[in-house]
């Protein structure tokens, strides 16, 4: 399989890592999926987001299963971000709690102003040796820690199926999202981790536009793009990769490349680099291998 000579531009980035746990498993990730919506891509969502993982009662704070999750925006934006989702989110969820689950010397008081929901009612406890608040609701209560670390990331890290046609790009893909959920602190933003319209920055034609379609990429209009570099292919697929450090990254986009070229009818794999209009953190294809 024959791996470019390319690399992806990504960029540092803020996060914050939660916690959300529930009485059954089914509703921790329903309040996870929701808490994670509209977030696949700070091109025009307030945040990227994603779940991470999942811990069994055994592993978590109220020892109830869990889902991690991960929010990534500007540390100017990140508390609203977090009672927003948490509050139009979590909160509303049947039996849901959430934690940090950042390891952060940086916090965000976001649990405590939380509390205002309570009206007078609200108390604090400690769970596990963490501060909590509790705030009464119609279906118990709802406990939520404190405080929430906020760190730096590294946002954006990338490639590029190109395969014969898109089924085998999307079995690919596939593979790639479940071998890279086995990696420790990323996420993959996109719906089902699999991103259908990679983008380029700026736009050739409409200045008002920040990003638009990376055309070089695009199958159906090969012919009429002189620069496209998909030829000789119909099925092109991303997988973009948010993570703690710079490490973690790369061994997601090394598992999941590893797992794409498993699956027949991919001819190779690329990956988004925009001549550092971007970001500063270039992650060299060949180089992860």
């Amino acid at each position: 399989m024959e791996i470019e000579d390319a690399f992806a531009e990504s960029f540092t980035g803020t996060y914050s890592r939660l916690l959300i746990t529930a009485l059954s498993e089914k509703w921790a990730r329903i309040a996870a999926t929701c808490a994670t919506g509209y977030g696949t891509s700070f091109i025009g969502c307030s945040a990227e987001t994603g779940i991470e993982g999942f811990l069994d009662e055994t592993k978590t704070p109220d020892r109830r299963p869990g889902y991690i999750i991960q929010i990534w925006t500007s540390r100017k934006r990140m508390m609203g971000e977090l009672l927003g989702r948490i509050g139009q989110c979590v909160l509303t969820s049947p039996t849901a709690a959430v934690f940090n689950y950042c390891e952060s010397s940086e916090k965000l008081d976001a649990g405590h102003k939380m509390r205002f929901f309570g009206d007078g009612y609200e108390s604090t406890n400690t769970v596990d040796g963490r501060e909590v608040t509790v705030v009464p609701v119609m279906g118990g209560e709802f406990v939520i820690e404190n405080e929430f670390g906020v760190a730096e990331g590294v946002a954006g890290g990338n490639f590029i199926i190109i395969a014969n046609s898109i089924e085998p790009a999307l079995k690919a893909a596939e593979a790639a999202v479940d071998a890279i959920g086995k990696v420790e602190g990323v996420i993959t933003p996109f719906p089902g981790g699999v991103c259908a319209s990679g983008s380029k920055v700026g736009s050739n034609k409409y200045r008002f536009m920040h990003a638009c379609t990376n055309e070089r990429y695009c199958p159906t209009i090969s012919k009429r793009v002189k620069e496209s570099l998909v030829k000789d292919a119909e099925g092109i697929l991303e997988i973009v990769i948010d993570g703690t450090s710079e490490e973690r990254v790369k061994e997601a986009m090394k598992r999941g490349i590893e797992a794409a070229c498993k699956i027949e009818r991919i001819r190779r794999i690329s990956a988004g680099s925009y001549g550092g209009t971007l970001g500063n953190v270039h992650i060299y294809l060949r180089e992860l291998f």
